[in-house]
């Protein structure tokens, strides 16, 4: 009797360590990774910069580099493609307009709403994912995931003119946190109004572990001007505002924060 009981005991706890590593490998598997859930191509700025400084493009350069205005669209479609797509490497590539409507129906789905189980997800086949296929059909891609000018017209764009103390500040910091806690993204409208050294979208997708400095959260943002590499963003608890990483397109320094298309209307 003893036997069969610590037996029982033993598969109990058995299937809950299998439970709790399948868990653990779903979330990881769920993880956004720059190399894979990001677009290979880059948002285009409407100005040339130089040390963040902006000026006016040529008239050659500025038609060289058609697509942008589109920091918006992209930042929003790659949450979409990580809770709504699914790629199948193996499998033979659509068609253009076969794909060109799948990526129109992704686009469909509130960036808001919870992710889809893999068995209902949109299937995207011939790549492995979202930075593959946007490599090799770029233009296509560019084409369907959305316009860039409607994001002039956001309602919730008005929030940088009467939602900028450090109050707000606080509280989006806290809510971003939250956000990156339940394995979710947070993608961000950045800007240093009424200034206009940024004016601009990025998805944010990373707490850092650890940070040398009390009192300082570093966070990996996707900032589709940026196609190479990560970019980051920091929160000072002392001075109770954001920063962002200096660059070609941006001065450096502070920053305000407002997150977008985490539920209707923002």
């Amino acid at each position: 009797m003893l036997g069969n009981w610590g037996k029982s005991v033993g598969a109990w706890w058995l299937g809950a360590f299998a439970a709790v590593a399948f868990a653990r490998a779903d979330v990881a598997a769920a993880e956004f990774r720059f190399d894979r859930d990001t677009f290979a191509f880059a948002n285009q700025t409407v100005f040339e910069y130089h040390e963040g400084h902006a000026s006016l493009r040529k008239s050659s350069a500025t038609k060289k580099d058609a697509y942008n205005r589109h920091c918006f669209v992209m930042s929003r479609t790659a949450a979409q493609f990580k809770k709504f797509a699914r790629f199948e490497a193996r499998s033979a590539p659509l068609d253009d307009a076969l794909l060109s409507a799948r990526i129109r129906a992704l686009t469909r789905h509130a960036a808001w709403a919870e992710p889809l189980p893999e068995n209902q997800r949109i299937v995207f086949p011939g790549y492995k994912d979202l930075k593959e296929m946007s490599k090799a059909r770029r233009e296509l891609v560019q084409l369907n995931i959305g316009h860039g000018w409607p994001s002039y017209f956001r309602i919730s764009n008005a929030r940088m003119m009467f939602q900028d103390g450090t109050g707000y500040q606080e509280k989006t910091h806290a809510r971003l946190n939250a956000v990156l806690a339940r394995g979710e993204l947070f993608v961000a409208f950045l800007t240093t109004y009424p200034r206009f050294t940024i004016n601009h979208s990025v998805l944010i997708y990373k707490l850092k572990s650890s940070s040398p400095n009390p009192g300082v959260d570093r966070y990996l943002v996707y900032d589709p001007n940026h196609p190479e590499l990560p970019r980051e963003l920091t929160w000072s608890a002392h001075d109770r505002a954001f920063s962002y990483q200096k660059d070609w397109d941006f001065v450096g320094g502070f920053v305000r924060i407002y997150q977008v298309y985490g539920e209707p209307l923002q």
